[in-house]
């Protein structure tokens, strides 16, 4: 906002806005990217390679097993990690729009208070990029989301499948004795 209007010389609430948003993707992506190197957060990241190997095999009606479960891909439309992304992009784009707000109390309680409704925009952009996946149009403009996920996963080895079928199996059981 008001610092990256200073930083560049210009007095424009959208330029500044715009700004501060890149600089916030920037941010969330280079945190994601640096942590990746962590053994600990590899080992998650196979996790989530998993859990998305198991979710595209259950998805595709095929028997989970980790033999079966291991040839399906690592990405998901309607990943975690692209949620985070279409709400960091929707924010700059909304924020941006709403031009300066000089007011700096103001400027965050806007930001808080908005991040709950841009949730709700973001969750049902990827419910709807997901039931159109096989559209190109929709291929095209979810692949930053997909490209994103290329850093929160990593491939799984068996022992992680087996993990990851067996806590599918347990929220589905615990599913299906709610309903």
């Amino acid at each position: 906002g008001a610092g990256v209007e200073y930083l560049f010389g210009t007095s424009s609430g959208w330029i500044g806005n715009f700004a501060e948003g890149l600089i916030r993707l920037s941010l969330v992506i280079g945190y994601i990217w640096a942590i990746g190197f962590m053994p600990d957060i590899k080992r998650l990241y196979g996790y989530h390679g998993a859990e998305h190997k198991t979710i595209n095999a259950f998805e595709a009606g095929a028997e989970l097993t980790p033999q079966t479960v291991a040839r399906f891909p690592l990405e998901h439309p309607r990943c975690g990690t692209a949620f985070l992304l279409v709400v960091v992009v929707l924010s700059i784009l909304f924020f941006s729009l709403l031009g300066p707000i000089p007011n700096i109390a103001v400027r965050l309680l806007s930001r808080v208070l908005m991040v709950p409704i841009l949730a709700g925009i973001a969750f049902e952009y990827l419910r709807f990029t997901a039931k159109y996946i096989s559209n190109p149009f929709i291929r095209l403009i979810v692949a930053p989301n997909l490209l994103m996920q290329r850093l929160t996963k990593r491939e799984p080895d068996l022992q992680m499948l087996e993990v990851a079928i067996e806590s599918f199996n347990v929220m589905r059981e615990k599913e299906i004795s709610i309903i």
